[in-house]
């Protein structure tokens, strides 16, 4: 699916910025980009064909029922609910918090077990403190979009300050968003500098905040700069962190072929240097059938690597869906896999 220059069985890449001690002690932390660091790691090209072709034909597994429960169950736990509109209010982020916590009220009644949670609540940054305190105790983490969203297009001294403020106000979790105009323009060094930096502001949190980087796949144009923007963004990124496809506000958003571009290049790092990266396609994902199509990907892509233990991918620590209209479609097809039946709509709360 990939040509990889000088025939290598990887794509090449320069190392990371090696860890220097952070002055009050934090572990982590990444420092400043030195003047000069501007070399940045090579990428192989993508046979698009292939990479569409490849993508559909995780559509065409058989999934066994007692799979396909798990399989329900674990997209579940890896949805993130998400409210960035104009209109959200703090009372709009507590009833997202509350369905984050408890998907479906009458899960024990119907189903006879109580259903995981999802993982988090995504949340411009005025909402984190309203977002912090429904949350807080329940394991599902609190996440927020960051860095001048969805463009992008702020200076960056005003982004590290959007950043710093959202950690400060309990945020677990920062979305930010490439400039995709920098990178359009051929500037990648810039594009790798501003994720340097907004990932030293999380690393100097004395408590752990994971960064999601958006790359808004849908304004990328193709599948090879996909590929060089996964590969700019996980050079300057750590272990545990994320990247991500899309903003939700750009069409299209998550598709298969971007997302098995970026699981490639995910499993290359891993291959080159044993770090996790983590994945989260989002926007467009609205079916529990797609969910499962996801979930078979993630498993054919990364699922045999060598020195795993399992597929870590297979857990909502390394991947996410970002689509909360999936989670009542995956509540219904558990339902309908218990009793036999489907539900009406109206029976499960609004995400």
């Amino acid at each position: 699916m990939t040509s990889r220059p000088g025939g290598s069985s990887a794509a090449r890449r320069v190392p990371a910025v090696p860890a220097v001690p952070h002055p009050r002690g934090i572990s982590n932390y990444n420092p400043p980009m030195p003047t000069g660091f501007l070399q940045l790691p090579a990428s192989p090209t993508v046979d698009a064909i292939m990479a569409t072709r490849r993508a559909a034909s995780f559509t065409t597994r058989s999934i066994k029922t007692s799979t396909k429960l798990a399989g329900l169950k674990l997209a579940l736990a890896m949805t993130d609910l998400t409210t960035l509109e104009g209109k959200d209010s703090p009372e709009k982020v507590r009833s997202l918090c509350r369905k984050a916590i408890r998907p479906f009220e009458r899960d024990e009644e119907l189903l006879g077990e109580r259903l995981p949670s999802c993982a988090a609540v995504c949340v411009y940054p005025s909402m984190v403190p309203a977002a912090a305190e429904a949350l807080a105790g329940s394991g599902v983490r609190v996440a927020s979009v960051a860095t001048g969203f969805p463009s992008g297009q702020y200076p960056l001294a005003v982004r590290l300050r959007d950043t710093e403020q959202a950690v400060a106000d309990g945020a677990d979790e920062i979305d930010m968003v490439i400039n995709r105009g920098a990178f359009l323009r051929g500037r990648h060094d810039i594009v790798a500098e501003e994720i340097h930096e907004v990932a030293g502001v999380c690393a100097a949190s004395p408590r752990p905040v994971h960064l999601k980087v958006i790359l808004e796949t849908g304004e990328l144009e193709t599948l090879d700069n996909v590929r060089r923007a996964s590969d700019i963004a996980i050079s300057r990124i750590r272990d545990g962190d994320f990247i991500k496809t899309s903003t939700g506000k750009v069409s299209p958003a998550a598709t298969m072929p971007v997302t098995l571009v970026m699981l490639e290049a995910i499993r290359d790092e891993y291959l080159r240097t044993g770090r996790h990266i983590g994945m989260k396609p989002a926007g467009g994902i609205r079916t529990a059938k797609q969910a499962l199509h996801y979930l078979v990907m993630i498993q054919e892509t990364l699922g045999h690597l060598p020195g795993g233990n399992g597929n870590p991918w297979l857990s909502p620590t390394l991947f996410r869906f970002g689509a909360s209209s999936l989670v009542n479609d995956l509540l219904r097809q558990l339902v309908k896999q218990k009793t036999g039946r489907y539900t009406a709509a109206y029976d499960f709360s609004e995400a």
